[in-house]
């Protein structure tokens, strides 16, 4: 069964799906069961460039800023509130942050690395 904002990935396309609704299916494309990427959270090889980094008002990718070049950048951000829930797409040459407004006291930012996956932090 699917959980509400998991991501899956196709291992042989690439597409990636968010869950917007849960079901008892399994996500399949290509003929393929679609791998759900589990985020990671924990500081780990590449944590410094990688796990978000959130501000009262803005999130940046990486104590150390994460690389938003050609072959090696971060394709999207969101933030992710009780009441809300907003993604900013990026390409390289972007800077890897975002600014966001909200009065809620916690959120989760998850960021997608197109090498190294999946990658989350809550204040």
């Amino acid at each position: 069964m699917t959980k509400l904002k998991e991501i899956y990935k196709c291992n042989v396309c690439g597409n990636i799906v968010e869950v917007l609704h849960t079901g008892a299916g399994e996500l399949v494309c290509c003929d393929q069961p679609m791998e759900l990427k589990v985020p990671k959270t924990e500081e780990g090889e590449g944590y410094e460039k990688h796990l978000p980094v959130i501000t009262k008002t803005k999130i940046t990718v990486g104590s150390n800023l994460h690389p938003m070049e050609e072959e090696h950048y971060i394709e999207w951000i969101e933030v992710i509130g009780e009441n809300f829930h907003c993604r900013k797409f990026l390409q390289p040459g972007d800077n890897p942050e975002v600014e966001f407004k909200t009065d809620q006291e916690e959120i989760t930012a998850r960021e997608y690395c197109n090498i190294h996956g999946l990658w989350e932090s809550k204040n």
